[in-house]
């Protein structure tokens, strides 16, 4: 599975933005998705994540309230909606698939695949 990763870019604190994540190459909506992000200096921290099915979200709790995260199972994307955008929002941006799903879907090493991330900066 192929993961490209976009909508990234410089915004101004309390400004949106929203990333999209296109899979190809595998059958999509046998994967749970999830977003995760990367700051200068920090490790990867996960941010959300979706079921196979779409019925299902999980949202780390800095971000929950102001982020959603939903997938187009026809369109092979998941998306990540984020509202209310704070300084602290600037990472790299990654999406991961992870084959059937996990209870463990904080855990970036129980994905299967990564896209190659996309900028997020927010400006004070």
């Amino acid at each position: 599975v192929q993961l490209q990763a976009s909508g990234g870019g410089l915004v101004q604190a309390g400004g949106s933005l929203r990333l999209s994540c296109a899979a190809a190459g595998g059958t999509f909506s046998s994967y749970a998705m999830g977003w995760f992000r990367q700051a200068p200096g920090k490790e990867r921290e996960f941010v959300a994540a979706i079921n196979s099915g779409g019925e299902s979200t999980f949202y780390t709790d800095s971000v929950e309230g102001r982020f959603t995260i939903s997938r187009d199972n026809e369109k092979n994307t998941v998306y990540l909606q984020m509202n209310s955008l704070k300084p602290e929002d600037t990472a790299v941006y990654y999406c991961a698939a992870d084959y059937g799903g996990s209870r463990h879907y904080r855990r970036p090493n129980e994905y299967d695949y990564w896209g190659q991330g996309t900028q997020v900066t927010v400006s004070s």
